[in-house]
């Protein structure tokens, strides 16, 4: 209630003309309006544009002031607007993060740190797997599977029929699933 009161005297003086009550009066408001601003959600150098904000309002409109009632609601009622303006102004504007947790947290896009090596490991286990198959699997493999040419285009290069290079296929793929799923084990 004490500090109501010193508030509410240094306002009536300052409305008298008294400048050293005005200017006591503007230095016990900085730490209220500051509360105030923080505790409406304004951080960082956003809190020092809302006390500046705020005590050119109370400047303005310290005429308007009536002494006979509480001079804090008022000042509260100042403040919490001019944070709505602060907010309302930095909704709207595009923000640079500049935030090194925000960083640290944020999860990388690219590939995993090791990536390529576990990519050549698991080509090179493939190309020991088909090279291990017999002839006539590893061409099918190789024609159909790795080079992606239709049964056709393979039959003809190869000379077996189209039944044989499915049957190569599927035997070729079972064996290389047991294979690379024993390499890993």
């Amino acid at each position: 209630m004490a500090l109501e009161e010193d508030l509410a005297a240094l306002m009536a003086a300052a409305q008298g003309g008294d400048a050293a009550a005005y200017r006591a009066l503007l230095k016990a408001c900085l730490p209220v309006v500051s509360a105030i601003a923080r505790a409406q959600g304004v951080r960082g150098e956003a809190v020092d544009d809302v006390v500046q904000d705020t005590l050119m309002t109370v400047h303005r409109a310290r005429a308007s002031y009536d002494p006979a009632r509480p001079f804090l609601p008022w000042l509260r009622a100042i403040t919490q607007r001019r944070v709505i303006d602060r907010l309302r102004r930095s909704g709207r504007r595009p923000r640079e993060v500049n935030d090194p947790l925000a960083y640290e947290a944020e999860a990388d896009p690219g590939p995993a740190p090791g990536h390529g090596l576990e990519a050549r490991d698991r080509a090179a286990a493939l190309a020991r797997a088909v090279a291990s198959l017999p002839e006539g699997q590893r061409q099918a493999v190789e024609h159909l599977g790795l080079r992606e040419l239709s049964l056709d285009e393979t039959a003809a290069l190869t000379g077996r029929s189209k039944g044989a290079l499915k049957v190569n296929l599927h035997r070729a793929l079972k064996a290389l699933r047991a294979s690379l799923t024993q390499e890993r084990e």
